[in-house]
C-alpha cells in the first residue's frame, strides 16, 4: 500500500498562481501542502527581465520574483516540496494525487495551478537562445525590441495578434506562416494585412537561428521540399514563437471540464471548478491573459474560495 499523508489542501504547481495562493492559504493557518512541479518557478523563470509585476520599479529577473514569492509563503508556513503530480483521482473527496508516482497525497481541496507550456518548434537553437531574443510571450517581452526587427511564426489569431502588439512597438514585423494562408479570424486577417510595419512571409519554415551575442538572424526555408525551394537568411532581432500553449491538465482531465485545447473550465468569474473543493488558478485555467499578475490574482481567488469551502464543511 502506498504511503498516504492527509492535508487540508494541496497546491500543485509554483508560479505566481500557486505561490500566491500558498502565501494566502498560509495566512489563513489552512496549512497548505505544495508541490513545485517540472519547472519551479513556472514559466517565469524562463524570463529574464520582468518589468511589468507591480511593485518593481526596476524590474527583476523571473526567477528572484519566484524566489521572493516562494519565501512570503514559507514565511506564513506553506510546506513547499520538490514533486511532480503524475496521477489523480477526483471522484470522490478527500482527492488523491500521487506525487512522482509513489506518494499518494490526500486532500480536502486542491488548487489546481500547473500552468501551461508554450510550443516550440523544435529547433537546438530554440534553446541555445532563450531569453536571448527568443520568446514565447509578446506582451511579456515586446518591450525590448523597440525600434528594432522581429519575426513572429504562427499564423493563427495568437500569431496576427502578437504581430500587431508587436508592431506597435519594434520598426519591423516578419510574420512567418508555414501554409500559404491565415489560419486567423477574417478581422485579424484584415487588421495585420492593412498594418505597413508587418509583412506576411507566406509558405516559409524557420529552420535555425543565428547569432553571437542573441539572435541576429533566422535561416528561413521558402516552398520546403518543393522544386522551387529557396532558403536565405533575414536579420531580426527577434524571435517569437505564436503556435500556441498546451495546458498542463492531462491528469486532471477525466474529473473536470476543459475546452478543447484542454485548459479547465471555472464556473463564473471565481476559480471553482465542476468538482466541488477543487479549484484551478493561472494559465491552466486562462487562455486569454496569461500574465504573472492575472495568475497571482487567480491564486488569490482560489486560496479563499478554500478557506470558504473548509469552513462551510467543518473540515
Amino acid at each position: 500500500m502506498a504511503d498516504i499523508e492527509k492535508v487540508r489542501c494541496l497546491i500543485i504547481g509554483s508560479g505566481p498562481a500557486g505561490y500566491t495562493a500558498a502565501i494566502y492559504a498560509g495566512r489563513a493557518d489552512i496549512k497548505p501542502v505544495l508541490y513545485e512541479g517540472l519547472q519551479p518557478g513556472g514559466q517565469l523563470t524562463t524570463t529574464t527581465e520582468v518589468e511589468n509585476f507591480p511593485g518593481y520599479p526596476e524590474g527583476i529577473t523571473g526567477p528572484e520574483l519566484m524566489e521572493d514569492l516562494k519565501k512570503q509563503a514559507e514565511r506564513f508556513g506553506a510546506d513547499i516540496r520538490f514533486g511532480l503530480a503524475t496521477k489523480a483521482d477526483l471522484s470522490k473527496a478527500p482527492y488523491k494525487v500521487t506525487i512522482d508516482e509513489e506518494k499518494v497525497i490526500e486532500a480536502d481541496t486542491l488548487i489546481i495551478a500547473t500552468g501551461a507550456t508554450a510550443k516550440y518548434l523544435g529547433l537546438e537553437d530554440e534553446q541555445k537562445y532563450m531569453g536571448m531574443g527568443v520568446s514565447a510571450c509578446a506582451t511579456c517581452d515586446g518591450f525590448f525590441y523597440r525600434k528594432k526587427v522581429v519575426a513572429v511564426v504562427g499564423g493563427g489569431d495568437t500569431a496576427c495578434e502578437e504581430a500587431l502588439y508587436l508592431a506597435g512597438l519594434a520598426s519591423k514585423v516578419y510574420l512567418v506562416v508555414r501554409k500559404p494562408f491565415l489560419r486567423a479570424s477574417q478581422i485579424m486577417q484584415d487588421r495585420v494585412k492593412n498594418n505597413p510595419k508587418v509583412e506576411v512571409l507566406f509558405e516559409h519554415n524557420a529552420v535555425g537561428l543565428f547569432g553571437d551575442n542573441g539572435v541576429e538572424g533566422v535561416n528561413l526555408v521558402k516552398r520546403m521540399g518543393e522544386s522551387d525551394e529557396e532558403r536565405y537568411d533575414l536579420p531580426i532581432d527577434g524571435f517569437f514563437l505564436a503556435i500556441g500553449h498546451k495546458p498542463n491538465s492531462d491528469i486532471f482531465k477525466p474529473y473536470l471540464q476543459t475546452d478543447e485545447v484542454g485548459y479547465i473550465e471555472t464556473i463564473g468569474k471565481t476559480p471553482k471548478t465542476s468538482v466541488p473543493g477543487v479549484f484551478a488558478a493561472g494559465d491552466v485555467a486562462d487562455p486569454h491573459y496569461r500574465q504573472a499578475i492575472t495568475a497571482a490574482g487567480t491564486g488569490c481567488q482560489a486560496a479563499l474560495e478554500v478557506e470558504r469551502y473548509l469552513s462551510e464543511k467543518g473540515l
